[in-house]
């Protein structure tokens, strides 16, 4: 008799929910997010966040281009010749600016000046640590403002595991996420990939994403 079908596991996206009520406030990030809720009183124009990746930057970024009609860009993409219309709100968000180039990036941080716009950076080091050979960006940059997002404590890091699966449409068990937080590398990158190996092999095998499909992969771990 032939084996059923395999049911193969489509690469298909899943679109985080960067909400305001979808953000997991604990112990590691409610420094940031306190910062990023006091706009528009911050300590000046121009501010870091800073952490690995998954930490949660691009959440925060997108909560406060939300309350302050900020574009969004990345440090890439940042053009000198668009300078002025990225500021056109008067607030923008450069995700991963450790990329940009030197003089695009002094140059912005020149014209946020002049025009009274805000700046919030997104960037997996402090500025004062980037690849930088411009004396007076340096200077800039370690003059700025920066916060930090910590490594998730264990509530934490359940809770984030609960959001990124529902994110994907995924229910999972209690003991599934229990499972999944002491067998992973605390961290939020970690945690992002433990779900989606988890529901790939869940729509490879045609099984639920139970705690022995989640000991298979991560037994090891």
């Amino acid at each position: 008799m032939a084996s059923p079908p395999r049911q193969l596991a489509l690469a298909l996206d899943h679109a985080e929910n960067y909400a305001r009520e979808d953000f997991l406030p604990g112990p590691g990030n409610e420094a940031a997010l306190r910062l990023i809720e006091s706009w528009p009183d911050w300590p000046a124009n121009a501010l870091a966040l800073i952490g690995p990746e998954g930490s949660g930057k691009s959440h925060l970024a997108s909560i406060w281009a939300a309350a302050s009609g900020a574009r969004t860009i990345s440090g890439r993409a940042l053009s000198h010749h668009a300078l002025l219309a990225s500021l056109a709100t008067g607030a923008l968000v450069v995700e991963e600016a450790a990329a940009a180039d030197e003089r695009t990036l002094f140059h912005l941080l020149n014209l946020a000046r002049e025009e009274e716009a805000f700046l919030l950076f997104t960037a997996r080091t402090p500025p004062a640590a980037w690849s930088v050979a411009l004396a007076d960006l340096l200077s800039r940059l370690r003059a700025l403002p920066v916060v930090t997002l910590q490594t998730p404590d264990d509530a934490m890091l359940r809770g984030l595991i609960v959001k990124l699966a529902g994110d994907r449409q995924l229910a999972l068990e209690e003991n599934v996420v229990g499972y999944l937080s002491s067998h992973i590398e605390r961290s939020f990158a970690a945690a992002r990939a433990a779900v989606i190996a988890l529901d790939n092999e869940a729509l490879r095998q045609g099984r639920a994403p139970t705690r022995a499909l989640a000991a298979e992969l991560f037994r090891d771990a």
